[in-house]
């Protein structure tokens, strides 16, 4: 039997009572409701009328988002080259409509995640599809359901211009989806919670808890920045469908130096 968390809508393995709790909202990053725990079904949610909007981002890139809401709430998104697709950040949900939709979109080659928040009920996703679930060995402990997952270490190349990247920071797994194709031809990074953009789509942050506003330190902050320099892209979309529309390598880099900077006291000047 798979339960799904209605909180994160997390799948889970279990037997014909749902779980008594769901560790990924117990964990510090994110939260279980005042009312307490509770458990759906994709059978209870075909018979309640859940369903999905599903719209073309940009050329080559397609969004999904459950409506109405459940758990987070992210905008998953397919990314497609010449070789096929992979589905990064599943949501908690499917249907006909949808899998006809990625299908529909090209040849699906893979299942990514960017963090354990975004997990949604990605072995279904992999059942349906036929394609492995690509998660960071390093996030080995957060997984509801391990059927079907392919570990991975840093670096993960699904086809020519779909390239996986292991940055750490929110969860140490966290990883982003180098899209060479968006962006005419300028490259897109998907980032899922790893580097987040501010409303001013101007800057980005870096949290390790978004809701708990839990913070990370400007180290681990300048090393994230660190390591997508060396990647390819121009424009920045996170796990909401928010979006920096260009130039996103220097704003990260400039936020990272932003963000490290507060943490050193360099602006206490300011607060007093």
């Amino acid at each position: 039997m798979t339960w799904i968390c209605a909180t994160c809508a997390v799948e889970t393995a279990a037997d014909a009572e749902p779980p008594p709790r769901c560790e990924i909202c117990e964990d510090e990053r994110q939260w279980v409701p005042a009312d307490g725990q509770r458990w759906t079904t994709l059978d209870a949610l075909w018979d309640a009328g859940q369903g999905m909007t599903i719209e073309e981002v940009e050329p080559g890139l397609l969004g999904l988002r459950i409506e109405p809401r459940l758990g987070i709430g992210q905008q998953a998104m397919v990314a497609r080259v010449a070789e096929g697709t992979v589905l990064f950040d599943p949501p908690g949900f499917l249907d006909d409509e949808s899998i006809a939709a990625v299908r529909g979109f090209g040849t699906p080659l893979a299942i990514a995640v960017s963090h354990p928040h975004m997990y949604g009920v990605m072995s279904s996703w992999s059942e349906v599809l036929d394609v492995p679930v690509l998660v960071p060995r390093a996030d080995r402990a957060w997984p509801r359901r391990t059927d079907r997952i392919e570990w991975y270490d840093d670096r993960y190349r699904i086809a020519d211009g779909l390239v996986l990247h292991r940055v750490g920071g929110h969860f140490a797994g966290s990883a982003v989806l180098e899209w060479a194709d968006g962006a005419e031809d300028q490259g897109v990074l998907l980032a899922g919670d790893a580097i987040f953009p501010n409303p001013d789509r101007r800057t980005v942050s870096f949290l390790r808890s978004y809701p708990n506003r839990l913070p990370l330190s400007g180290a681990v902050v300048l090393r994230i920045a660190d390591t997508v320099e060396a990647l390819r892209f121009d424009r920045l979309y996170n796990n909401f469908g928010s979006v920096v529309p260009s130039n996103a390598k220097q704003v990260v880099r400039e936020s990272a130096e932003r963000h490290a900077a507060w943490c050193r006291g360099e602006h206490d000047d300011l607060t007093w």
